[in-house]
């Protein structure tokens, strides 16, 4: 299945995609898709009820607003430098475990909202990742069991503000957390719809002009690994998102680096995870 959420920000409805001309209404399912959805094997009695009442279901306008396919996550957990040669025009070693750092969930938004660049932001960049969604409560899993603990996948750009990130001491939360820095999907795709999420081709764009290239094959640490990881230093519950890593091609990393401006447009994808598009906006307040 393909989730995604349709709708005014903050008031989004669940609906199924099933093709670029469909996308079925499913409020008659009475569920958003939070942490209680995922929790009470959600995906499980939706799959039942779609096939009860797929007949019956109304298609929804194709103008209608995208959000995030997932409602209110407790926590984004994101894996930096996960890909040697982002790690090398970065200026850095590639890490021997995995770097984890958070984005605030504030930071989510849908995949075709304006991206908004933070009042007094100078230095704003762009990141194409894979992010997957938790589907039960993880504590110590082992790597062999993780993919029990995995409800899908889904395209994320880990919009990053690199003066707030490198600049201002401290975590790199603070470049990563601004409203809009999280644009999530346009679906979450169920694992079992994923042939080899070890290949994956993934691309950003910024005015149509290619930016990064990457595969899946190349994360240096592959998703079992990271989820048994996080699972020992923090408890991991249902939607809980973890972001994979960026391959190279980050403006940061260009010479002279190449920062977002007003004007400019992002779009980005990944194989079977559908593709979003960003418009660069200047923050109005």
């Amino acid at each position: 299945m393909k989730l995604i959420r349709f709708g005014k920000a903050g008031h989004e409805k669940p609906g199924l995609y099933i093709d670029e001309n469909t996308i079925l209404d499913l409020s008659g399912f009475g569920e958003d898709y939070d942490e209680g959805f995922f929790e009470e094997d959600g995906l499980i009695r939706l799959q039942n009820w779609v096939d009860q009442n797929k007949k019956s279901q109304i298609k929804i306008n194709p103008d209608t607003r995208i959000g995030p396919p997932v409602c209110r996550p407790s926590k984004i957990i994101c894996i930096g430098l996960n890909f040697s040669d982002h790690a090398k025009e970065s200026g850095v070693e590639p890490p021997t475990e995995p770097v984890i750092f958070f984005k605030s969930t504030t930071s989510i938004c849908g995949p075709y909202d304006d991206f908004v660049i933070p009042k007094n932001a100078t230095k704003t960049d762009w990141e194409v990742e894979l992010a997957l969604v938790i589907g039960k409560k993880a504590k110590y899993v082992p790597e062999k069991g993780v993919s029990d603990y995995i409800a899908g996948y889904l395209l994320h750009n880990d919009y990053s503000e690199r003066e707030y990130q490198l600049e201002r001491e401290g975590q790199w939360v603070k470049g990563k957390s601004c409203d809009t820095f999280a644009p999530l999907g346009p679906y979450l795709v169920t694992k079992d719809e994923i042939k080899d999420i070890n290949n994956l081709n993934m691309w950003l764009k910024v005015n149509g002009n290619y930016m990064q290239q990457g595969n899946t094959r190349n994360f240096i640490f592959q998703i079992p690994f990271i989820v048994s990881y996080i699972t020992h230093f923090m408890t991991l519950l249902p939607g809980d998102i973890i972001s994979t890593g960026t391959p190279p091609g980050v403006g940061l990393g260009m010479n002279p680096p190449r920062f977002l401006k007003p004007g400019d447009v992002v779009e980005l994808g990944i194989d079977s995870l559908g593709f979003s598009k960003q418009q660069v906006v200047s923050q109005s307040i």
